[in-house]
């Protein structure tokens, strides 16, 4: 059908396009056309050669998991049905290929038992696996320290509040789940990190899944926070609203609102936090290379109040100070000359 559109948009360009003496200009709708549907068939193409190397097993699940729609039908009468797949257990392909689990198949973390379609009823209390469950006590993922994430989540608000009816995949969609890499730009970062937590505090819905609250207003709570929409683009939201641990590059204590960072110091000085928390990993990396004061001032971590060079502290107070020395020499001469100038 795309094919079919093209050409005629081609035929239609052809048509209406009047003769010209220069006929290279005549092309030039139609060679754009072309590059345009290139880039749209390449790209589609792309996206079905990720597809086809999921295996066998994990292709057959996309079958209905992969779509809107999928045709259930009953074993016993032969009837079949069109019925709608639920969002949350939509899963696509090309994100779940590029996530970092996505070299599993989908029974290496689900039951055998959902090779069985329509599924039976005991599958759907099966309990999610955590993190600890393949990465505990595993050396390879030693760095990671998923021993102190989980217990640092056991004391936060979520655990609290919400038991079991929250855990790791309520942020972390295993389905789609991209570990940030230290090279990764701080807007991105931000973004990736917050998203997290709009996923639930920014949609009525899933907040409404999980809790018999009302679901805040984000501006409205947030309307102390001078320019919020800067804050909102260039810091987490954990990292106002976590308790910081140095062992880990992502805090998990999430902490009640009424404990969230709220004085403007606790960020805008040289002990600011988000050099122990957002700028963590590219601070420690740029000090090692350029030293305390470069190390902070030439990369992102730029931050009002926080990134202070001694030197250029006391060159900047210096040169105010001959600035106002300057203008009082000036006023003091033109008041002298002016009285000067009134005697004669």
């Amino acid at each position: 059908m795309d094919i079919l559109r093209l050409l005629s948009c081609f035929k239609n360009i052809e048509m209406t396009y009047k003769p010209t003496k220069r006929p290279l200009l005549k092309l030039l709708p139609v060679a754009a056309l072309l590059m345009v549907s290139m880039a749209i068939f390449s790209g589609t193409s792309a996206s079905d050669k990720k597809i086809r190397h999921l295996d066998e097993e994990s292709k057959q699940c996309l079958k209905c998991h992969a779509q809107a729609m999928y045709m259930l039908t009953d074993s016993t009468t032969g009837d079949s049905v069109k019925m709608k797949m639920y969002t949350e257990l939509r899963i696509d392909p090309v994100n779940f290929l590029s996530s970092t689990h996505g070299a599993f198949k989908c029974t290496d973390c689900h039951s055998s038992d959902y090779n069985t379609v329509p599924h039976p009823a005991s599958v759907k209390f099966e309990t999610d696996y955590t993190c600890l469950d393949c990465h505990g006590g595993d050396e390879q993922y030693a760095s990671f320290h998923f021993e102190t994430i989980d217990e640092e989540y056991a004391q936060s608000v979520h655990a609290d509040s919400l038991g079991t009816d929250f855990n790791c995949w309520s942020c972390h969609n295993p389905h789609s789940y991209k570990l940030t890499g230290p090279n990764e730009t701080v807007v991105n970062k931000v973004a990736i990190d917050n998203g997290m937590c709009l996923n639930c505090h920014g949609n009525a819905i899933k907040f409404e899944n999980i809790t018999t609250k009302e679901i805040p207003n984000l501006i409205n709570r947030h309307d102390w926070l001078p320019n919020q929409a800067l804050h909102f683009t260039k810091v987490r939201c954990i990292d106002c609203h976590a308790a910081q641990n140095d062992s880990l590059m992502v805090a998990h204590l999430i902490k009640p609102s009424k404990d969230a960072v709220k004085k403007c110091v606790e960020c805008h000085s040289t002990n600011s936090i988000l050099m122990a928390s957002l700028y963590k990993h590219a601070v420690r990396e740029k000090r090692n290379e350029l030293g305390f004061y470069n190390g902070v001032i030439t990369n992102e971590a730029y931050i009002i109040g926080a990134n202070r060079n001694y030197y250029l502290n006391v060159a900047s107070i210096a040169i105010f100070i001959l600035t106002l020395l300057g203008i009082a020499v000036h006023t003091t001469i033109r008041i002298t000359k002016s009285r000067r100038n009134a005697s004669k």
